[in-house]
């Protein structure tokens, strides 16, 4: 196993914006219209 280098100022920044994306995407709201979408194939399954 290689050892780990030390990260870069640049990769530091990409790291620390990669993890802000990803928490703003966890806290967003799921649209109504894929609630709705969703509810649909779920009933739709169920009659099946």
């Amino acid at each position: 196993m290689e050892p780990k280098k030390p990260k870069s100022s640049i990769e530091d920044q990409i790291e620390e914006n990669l993890k802000k994306v990803y928490q703003q995407k966890v806290t967003e709201q799921v649209p109504d219209t894929l609630l709705e979408l969703i509810s649909k194939l779920r009933a739709q399954d169920s009659q099946q």
